[in-house]
């Protein structure tokens, strides 16, 4: 007997990069080997040496699938076993080890926006919706386009094992949110990547695509962000230590190196309005979703919790955003003493 492999890896593809996959059959319980692929047909390599490696770091059940399929989350090594440039997760790999013993958590909310050809699902063919405002985590057919995608996507995800923690509609029609955590960075990360193969795949079967470009719906309309909810377990236990991460994340230098790094067109999406903070500015408050970071109110209130950076793009790369957070906010950490 057999099982299928659905090798999953991250593409070369800029300035955003793409999900590739394809599939790997495998005697009953072997397990999935060292694969590889045409880089050249990737933005992974050049056609006179395109070979390519793909080396498995996470495996999830198959829902799709079913029965002993599997999910199989690869990193992109050189024939060399060296990591490639594309491969942002050997970036964060020794950080998340340096840094491991703060326990640092992830909880990220991804946005998305489903279209039907060159429209977002439920604008109109001619024309434009009722202005947003009704559509957040709304309820009818007049409001709400793509539920079903929705809860078939989440029963995917629950089935695959991944931490998903809840769904919500968004702000403009066709617009929905799932989050994934609290997780260390890597397990964040990696499940947030198999989360979106499993929205692609989900909604292929619908007939619909899913994009996680930041400003899909030009003029008076949200944006799509990929808001990161972070922690370590001094801000869990104390408020100082709260204050220390977000004046971290404003000292000089420091904002534009991580908005620059938090998703390709963050400009259109960061302006001031549509509940962000300019691009170009830093700040942070309680309970305020139009600054950079937000100390949400029942951190404030109970003088311990997590801090929510409102910056980074649905089309983030999380091997990214949480290596910046963490590398940023636990060096500061470590060295005013809250460890």
């Amino acid at each position: 007997m057999s099982y299928k492999a659905e090798y999953i890896w991250i593409d070369g593809t800029e300035p955003t990069a793409k999900l590739r996959s394809k599939t790997k059959i495998l005697a009953d319980g072997a397990e999935p080997p060292v694969w590889g692929f045409d880089g050249s047909s990737t933005n992974q390599a050049e056609g006179h040496a395109s070979d390519r490696v793909l080396q498995p770091v996470a495996s999830f059940p198959d829902p799709i699938r079913g029965g002993e399929n599997l999910l199989v989350l690869c990193e992109v090594l050189e024939t060399d076993d060296t990591a490639h440039s594309s491969n942002t997760r050997a970036l964060l790999r020794p950080v998340a080890e340096r840094f491991g013993g703060q326990e640092p958590l992830f909880g990220i909310e991804q946005e998305y926006t489903f279209f039907q050809g060159s429209r977002p699902l439920g604008f109109p063919e001619n024309g434009f919706p009722a202005p947003q405002g009704g559509y957040y985590c709304g309820v009818g057919a007049d409001e709400i386009h793509g539920r079903e995608i929705v809860e078939a996507h989440l029963e995917n995800c629950l089935r695959a094992g991944l931490g998903i923690s809840g769904i919500n509609a968004e702000v403009m029609p066709g617009q929905w949110e799932f989050q994934v955590g609290p997780l260390s960075p890597l397990e964040v990360a990696d499940q947030l990547w198999v989360a979106r193969w499993l929205l692609y795949r989900t909604a292929e079967d619908f007939g619909v695509s899913a994009t996680l470009d930041p400003k899909p719906a030009k003029g008076d309309w949200n944006g799509a962000g990929a808001h990161t909810n972070f922690s370590t377990r001094a801000m869990r236990e104390g408020y100082d230590a709260i204050v220390t991460a977000c004046d971290a994340l404003g000292a000089e230098g420091k904002p534009l190196h991580h908005v620059r790094n938090y998703g390709t067109g963050v400009e259109d999406r960061l302006t001031g309005a549509h509940e962000t903070a300019p691009w170009d500015a830093y700040s942070y408050g309680v309970s305020d979703r139009g600054a950079s970071v937000r100390i949400p109110w029942q951190v404030e209130r109970d003088k311990k919790g997590y801090i929510e950076d409102r910056r980074p793009n649905a089309n983030c790369d999380p091997y990214v955003v949480t290596r910046l957070l963490v590398e940023t906010c636990c060096a500061e950490l470590e060295r005013a003493g809250h460890v």
